[in-house]
């Protein structure tokens, strides 16, 4: 048995190398102004309400994106649609260097929302991407290990930024500019290394037997939206996401809140930021492990996705006390494990795409999913910003009183939605009414 699986080999992880250096890409652009954040606003003299408005920008940007991004990526390919994505967001990231402090405001609020359009291709292409290079039994591992340089890129931003910007913001415009470079690199490796499994001349008979072992087969035929949106999975799917916008909250007013009710600057948001996400990386790999273990095990698909994002649920709860706690480490400490709970809930939710839908469909309808948590992620940047121009640093309380309390309602709607997780054929039929 030993022999077999070694004689399989693993080609498969090359191209999932390649997927968890392109999202840690996207995570260190994106969470460059969440770090700048206290120091932008005082070198532009932003407000609240501004600072929510560039957010804002990204993720309408972002859900408009997601309109058509995923059905991009699974009509041109995962090869060229992914390719496509990164050289948007490259190109809108490096021009936030160029924006000049008369245009502060309108101009990253334009290159915020040119970043959200590119970037919005990043999930449903690599979620794709595992689905045709990896069985279901081990997809949500494969989702973890790509899901965890979410939080890479979020510890290499303050580091970085950290060590070229000043208090006073002096040399804020280089961490934009490195992402250039750093994406240029991984689109010619992309461009080099990418194919489907079927047409890969490096991937083994035996790998690709293995990649296939628990996969219907599929025709060619597109499967368009109208066809997804009246699926009841499609929804279920689209629920978990609304936990996007509590992981966005930790990403872009994190810094604000440290900074705010614990004195944290930009020269000191390093460590904090490093604990919060190293225990959010812990989370995506102990997720995608539990889950895929249970399965293993002998537990139905069903059974063991639903225990493993319960667990994740209940472990979030203590989050909603951070307003409350007076040291700064506890809260720190807190609010890492609800970020370890949510990278845990959210592979978790992106497999349940996998674990029901046709590969052909996934990309649509991860599309579709995330563009919903966008939207309802934007009313809460909009609520937030508001409140704490008004009231004072009280919206933080009602923030992570959300954060804390969401996922296990989510939870037991998805289960009403979809309680028995039953796959959906090529044809978008119940596969066990056949």
């Amino acid at each position: 048995m030993n022999e077999v699986k070694k004689n399989i080999g693993n080609y498969r992880y090359r191209i999932l190398a390649l997927v968890f250096m392109a999202t840690t890409i996207n995570y260190f652009d994106r969470s460059i102004v969440g770090v700048m954040a206290p120091t932008l606003q005082k070198l532009f003299d932003w407000t609240n309400k501004d600072y929510a408005a560039i957010m804002v920008s990204f993720k309408i940007a972002y859900g408009i994106g997601l309109l058509f991004m995923g059905s991009i990526i699974d009509r041109l390919g995962t090869k060229i649609g992914y390719t496509i994505s990164i050289v948007v967001w490259s190109i809108f990231g490096m021009l936030h260097a160029v924006i000049r402090p008369a245009f502060s405001l309108i101009g990253f609020i334009t290159a915020r929302f040119g970043l959200g359009i590119g970037e919005s291709g990043n999930f449903p292409a690599a979620i794709k991407t595992v689905a045709e290079w990896f069985p279901k039994k081990d997809r949500a591992f494969a989702n973890g290990i790509f899901d965890a340089s979410t939080s890479v890129g979020a510890i290499l931003a303050p580091f970085i930024v950290g060590a070229i910007v000043s208090l006073e913001g002096d040399n804020w415009q280089i961490p934009f500019l490195i992402t250039g470079a750093l994406s240029a690199l991984w689109v010619f490796l992309w461009m080099r290394t990418y194919q489907k499994p079927e047409e890969h001349p490096k991937l083994s008979k035996e790998e690709l037997a293995y990649i296939n072992s628990d996969s219907e087969e599929e025709t060619t035929e597109k499967i368009p939206w109208l066809k997804l949106l009246p699926k009841r999975e499609t929804w279920a799917f689209s629920l978990t996401t609304l936990t996007d916008g509590v992981w966005w909250f930790y990403l872009f007013w994190g810094a604000k809140f440290l900074a705010e009710q614990f004195g944290v600057d930009i020269k000191n948001i390093g460590l904090p930021f490093l604990i919060i996400f190293l225990m959010a990386d812990a989370g995506s790999l102990l997720g995608g492990y539990s889950s895929g273990a249970l399965i293993k095990k002998g537990w139905s698909i069903n059974k063991a996705r639903k225990i493993t994002m319960l667990v994740c649920a209940i472990i979030i709860l203590p989050v909603s006390l951070v307003p409350v706690i007076t040291s700064k480490w506890i809260a720190v400490f807190l609010i890492g494990l609800a970020a370890a709970g949510h990278q845990s809930w959210s592979i978790n939710g992106y497999t349940l795409v996998p674990d029901v839908f046709p590969k052909k469909a996934i990309a649509s309808v991860i599309g579709i999913g995330k563009m919903i948590g966008v939207a309802v992620a934007i009313i809460a940047d909009i609520a937030l910003g508001a409140v704490l121009d008004t009231a004072g640093n009280s919206g933080y309380f009602w923030a992570f009183m959300i954060a804390g309390f969401s996922y296990i309602l989510i939870l037991g709607f998805v289960h009403l939605l979809m309680p028995k997780m039953t796959p959906l054929d090529d044809n978008l039929n119940y596969i066990n009414n056949k």
